[in-house]
């Protein structure tokens, strides 16, 4: 392969290559071998296990700006925006890849998106911690990320309040050890519904 021309994009660090044949292709330094990235240049050649690095860090790129779609629209997990990007067919290689290199550099946060995902759901929803925690933990959030985003939802929103809000609305249907259930099942403690 033959470099026809190379130039820089509007995404810092990102460079439009077209060879002199096919088709052109976008790739960044961080996806490539630092020696290849060195040699880039108009006219240059490359042989064919160099045009392989060159079309993974292209796939990689190409991986990277539909992920960074997702993240335009709205938080995403790493785990939930990998199974969105496996279920559009990318390879799991140029998917991890690029969502590391969008978690260094920021773009993709796990943390945030745990925040962002309990302050959303708490408009419809009224439900406990170890409700919630079990939620984040389905969305492949790390434990301890969960913890840190519970802890801080929970000084900024009480607990207890959630819990009268659940039971008032629970009690419209059910009563007894059926509205017990049913209380302990959006995450309360027996505790928290004893004391309402």
């Amino acid at each position: 392969m033959v470099i026809k021309s190379i130039a820089e994009t509007s995404y810092s660090g990102m460079f439009k290559i077209a060879p002199e044949e096919g088709s052109a292709f976008y790739v960044r330094k961080e996806y490539l071998p630092e020696d290849l990235f060195e040699r880039l240049g108009v006219g240059e050649a490359f042989d064919d296990e160099e045009v392989d690095s060159l079309l993974d860090a292209g796939l990689t790129c190409a991986v990277e700006l539909k992920a960074v779609g997702y993240l335009a629209r709205a938080e995403q997990s790493r785990f939930g925006l990998t199974r969105k990007l496996i279920e559009k067919k990318y390879d799991k290689k140029y998917v991890e890849a690029a969502l590391s290199y969008l978690e260094e550099r920021g773009y993709l946060s796990d943390a945030r998106y745990a925040t962002a995902w309990l302050n959303t759901r708490k408009i419809n929803h009224y439900e406990g911690r170890s409700r919630l925690a079990a939620e984040l933990a389905a969305r492949g959030i790390a434990r301890e990320v969960a913890t840190a985003a519970l802890n801080e939802f929970f000084t900024e929103n009480d607990e207890d309040e959630i819990c009268r809000k659940a039971y008032e609305k629970m009690s419209k249907s059910k009563s007894g050890e059926k509205l017990m259930a049913a209380m302990l099942r959006l995450g309360f403690t027996q505790k928290q519904i004893r004391n309402l």
